[in-house]
């Protein structure tokens, strides 16, 4: 089986853009956007595991049956995220007087 070669240009520019990413993440943590702080957060490591992922861990290169497994994985990520996030989001709904 013949491995795909992966100039160094490539990684260096996917380096600088986890670089930019990390600083976007420290910046965002600065700004106070309320409930959306965490949102922001997640997005921004979501796009820097997708570069690691993609170019790092050459799944770029790799079969179908390999995407579709990363596929999943991070549908299954989503589905837990979203529902500690619900959990979490709507824990000051209910009061309870005794």
């Amino acid at each position: 089986m013949s491995e795909h070669i992966v100039s160094k240009k490539v990684y260096y520019a996917i380096f600088a853009a986890l670089l930019i990413g990390t600083a976007l993440t420290i910046g965002a943590a600065f700004i106070n956007l309320h409930n959306f702080n965490i949102v922001v957060a997640l997005l921004i490591a979501a796009v820097k595991a997708t570069l690691v992922i993609y170019f790092f861990m050459h799944v770029k290169y790799a079969s179908r049956l390999t995407k579709l497994c990363v596929a999943l994985g991070f549908i299954w990520l989503f589905i837990i995220v979203s529902i500690t996030m619900t959990d979490y989001l709507t824990r000051g709904w209910f009061t309870y007087v005794p």
